[in-house]
């Protein structure tokens, strides 16, 4: 990721944003470490998103640069971690069945989703999917407009094949908007008429976007039609 630039980090695992400093109100930091605690008595703490390709001695010494970290004990130094996945769109059809083997179904991270969530969103979709075939019914895909359905498309299909430089390969991904179909109708004013702009008409969007997935997700429970132009 460094290698990007040298502000990727800070828009990235060291994203400040939304963070505030409750002794120094007026200040906003340029970028900030986020510590997970790993054990009950609150000894060791995870540097978060710190995987590198750095020497052990390296590590440590640029570790030790960060504010409140200069006297840290380190139990254990980063490494860059493997991810292995399929190209699913390639190998797996809309239910997650291997097309070479129709009987075998995949789930979780190595169909080419990121995080806990997902993994498990993905899990769910799988298991519900093995259940109705072993039962005879109809196997019903999530609406495109739900995190579930959006999610799905990428990983069976929906990513880009290639871009103006040419091929771009399947790459695992969390859920985010940009994977969910446009809206019809983008939202421009609030509530009270007035005109949206900048982070103003990004938030509405976003609601519009999670009202209508809320929306065609309870029709896909319920069993009932849903619009997929649905706003």
């Amino acid at each position: 990721m460094a290698e990007r630039g040298r502000e990727t980090l800070r828009h990235g695992p060291m994203k400040p944003f939304g963070l505030t400093n409750s002794h120094q109100l007026d200040m906003k930091a340029y970028a900030v470490v986020q510590l997970r605690q790993d054990n009950k008595l609150g000894t060791l703490f995870n540097m978060v998103g710190f995987q590198t390709k750095l020497k052990h001695a390296d590590q440590v010494r640029i570790f030790r640069t960060i504010p409140g970290l200069e006297k840290a004990e380190f139990a254990r130094l980063g490494g860059v971690h493997r991810n292995t996945f399929l190209n699913s769109p390639k190998l797996l059809d809309a239910t997650l069945r291997l097309h070479a083997a129709l009987r075998l179904r995949f789930a979780g991270q190595i169909t080419g989703c990121e995080g806990y969530v997902e993994s498990a969103a993905i899990g769910l979709l799988a298991g519900r999917f093995a259940a109705a075939e072993r039962l005879g019914e109809a196997v019903s895909l999530p609406p495109p407009t739900t995190a579930h359905g959006a999610l799905l498309g990428h990983i069976t299909g929906g990513h880009i094949d290639t871009i103006d430089a040419g091929p771009r390969s399947f790459q695992p991904m969390n859920v985010n908007f940009g994977l969910f179909p446009p809206l019809t109708r983008l939202p421009t004013r609030s509530p009270d008429g007035e005109r949206l702009r900048g982070p103003a008409k990004t938030m509405a969007k976003r609601r519009a976007l999670t009202q209508r997935a809320l929306t065609d997700l309870d029709c896909w429970i319920s069993g009932e039609a849903f619009p997929e132009a649905a706003e």
